[in-house]
C-alpha cells in the first residue's frame, strides 16, 4: 500500500457538477482530491481487507440474535424501550439491508507490529456517507485517467458497489412506490439520496423522493408523503438514533424503512465492546470496553468515542491518561466506549483510514479518507484508490 502523486484531471469540476457531486468542495475547502491515489496489491485487496470485512460481518450477524433477545442488552445500547420491539421484530422478521461500512486502520506494511492486519474502528451499519464516491466518481476518476494514458489500462478497483447496489435493490419487489428520505436541504445528503435512488431506478422501482421532515402519519398510524399517499417502503438517510426521537417515532414498525431497525444495534458503537467481548484477541478486533469498565486502564493509548458518533464528533485520543487529540461535536452527552488506539497509515502526515463497503452480505468496494489529525471527520478528504501488481 502506498499513496502516490497523479495529474489531476482538467475538467474534473465540471465532471463533478454534471454527476450531482456539488459536495467535492465544503465551506471552501476540498473533499474530493483527484491529483492523488492510494495504490493496492490484489493480494492486499483479497488476503487483507476482503477477507476480513466478510468474516466481520457475519461475526455481527451471529451476534444479532443474543442482543434482541436480551432487555438488558438493548437498553445498555441506549436503544429506547419503547422500541425495543420495533428493533427485535425487524431482526426476527428478517428485514431486508442494503449496505454499510466497516471503518479500517490498516497500515500495509507491518509498521503496527501486527503484520500490517486490518483493524476494525467502528461499523457504520445504517447511513451511507461517502457511497456515492466510492461506487461512481472514483471508477469514473479510473477510466478517465486510464484512457488519458496517466494509468496503465491492466490497473483496476475494488469497487463492484453499483452493481452490487442495483442487485440489492432489485432483492425488493417493485410492487409499490419506494420512498427516498433525507434532509433535501444538505446538499451531501440529497445527492447521495439521489444517486441511490437512481440505483432503485436501474433496479425497477418507482422511487419518489421526499424530505425527512415531511414524512406525515394518517389517522390508521401509517406513514404518508405531501401527496398523502402511503409511504409503505422508504429508504432513509437518517440515522436509527434520530428516527426514534421523531415526532412520528411512535409509529415506527419493521418492513418499512430501509436501512431496517435492526441496524440501531449494529451502527452502535456499543458493538465494539461485544464483539470484544465474545471474540476477544481477534485478530481484526481492537480491545473495546464500556468506558466504565476498570479494564480500560488497561488498554495504555486509546480511542473513546460516543454510542451514536458521526463524521468523528467527540471522539477523544489518550495517551498516558491525558487526551493528545479531541474532536468537537454535537455527542458529547452520549454514552462512550473506550477502544485501544490503531495506527492508521500516514504519509507526510496524512493519516489514512479505509471504508470497506458491504453491501447485502459480501465486500463490494473501497473508499479512502485522509486526514492531517489521527480523526476522521466529516471534512477529512476522499482520495481514489486503484490495484495495480
Amino acid at each position: 500500500m502506498e499513496r502516490v502523486a497523479l495529474p489531476e484531471r482538467p475538467n474534473w469540476r465540471e465532471k463533478a457538477a454534471e454527476a450531482g457531486f456539488g459536495f467535492h468542495e465544503m465551506y471552501g475547502e476540498p473533499y474530493w482530491l483527484d491529483d492523488a491515489a492510494y495504490v493496492f496489491s490484489l493480494d492486499e485487496i483479497e488476503r487483507d481487507i476482503e477477507t476480513p470485512a466478510e468474516t466481520l460481518h457475519a461475526m455481527c450477524l451471529d451476534i444479532m440474535p443474543d442482543i434482541v433477545a436480551s432487555e438488558e442488552m438493548l437498553t445498555k445500547l441506549a436503544i429506547p424501550a419503547e422500541h425495543h420491539d420495533c428493533v427485535r421484530d425487524s431482526w426476527n422478521d428478517g428485514d431486508r439491508h442494503i449496505y454499510g461500512r466497516f471503518d479500517f486502520a490498516y497500515t500495509g506494511d507491518g509498521h503496527s507490529g501486527d503484520g500490517g492486519v486490518a483493524k476494525l474502528l467502528e461499523y457504520n451499519a445504517d447511513t451511507p456517507t461517502s457511497i456515492f464516491e466510492g461506487a461512481w466518481f472514483q471508477h469514473n476518476w479510473m477510466i478517465d485517467q486510464i484512457e488519458a494514458g496517466v494509468l496503465p489500462e491492466d490497473v483496476d478497483q475494488f469497487n463492484l458497489l453499483q452493481e452490487s447496489l442495483i442487485d440489492a435493490f432489485a432483492t425488493f419487489a417493485p410492487d409499490r412506490i419506494f420512498h427516498f428520505a433525507c434532509w433535501m436541504s444538505n446538499e451531501e445528503d440529497r445527492g447521495t439520496t439521489t444517486y441511490l435512488m437512481d440505483c432503485a431506478v436501474q433496479a425497477g422501482h418507482q422511487t419518489e423522493m421526499i424530505d425527512i421532515q415531511d414524512i406525515g402519519v394518517d389517522d390508521e398510524g401509517r406513514f404518508t408523503d405531501m401527496s398523502d399517499r402511503t409511504i409503505d417502503r422508504c429508504f432513509k438517510l437518517y440515522p436509527w438514533e434520530d428516527m426514534f426521537t421523531e415526532p412520528f417515532a411512535e409509529h415506527l414498525r419493521p418492513g418499512v424503512f430501509v436501512e431496517p431497525a435492526w441496524k440501531a444495534v449494529l451502527s452502535n458503537k456499543a458493538i465494539l465492546p461485544l464483539l470484544w467481548d465474545r471474540h476477544p484477541g481477534h485478530p481484526n478486533l481492537l480491545p473495546s470496553y464500556f468506558s466504565d469498565d476498570p479494564r480500560v486502564a488497561d488498554l495504555g493509548e486509546y480511542v473513546t468515542k460516543p454510542y451514536f458518533s458521526r463524521e468523528g464528533q467527540n471522539v477523544d485520543l489518550i495517551q498516558g491518561g491525558k487526551t493528545t487529540e479531541a474532536a468537537q461535536g454535537a455527542y458529547g452527552g452520549s454514552p462512550r466506549v473506550a477502544q485501544a488506539y490503531s495506527p492508521l497509515f500516514e504519509t507526510e502526515g496524512r493519516h489514512a483510514v479505509l471504508g470497506v463497503w458491504m453491501v447485502g452480505d459480501r465486500a463490494a468496494g473501497l473508499g479512502m479518507r485522509e486526514d492531517s489529525s489521527r480523526i476522521t471527520k466529516d471534512m477529512s478528504r476522499f482520495v481514489p484508490h486503484i490495484i495495480q501488481d
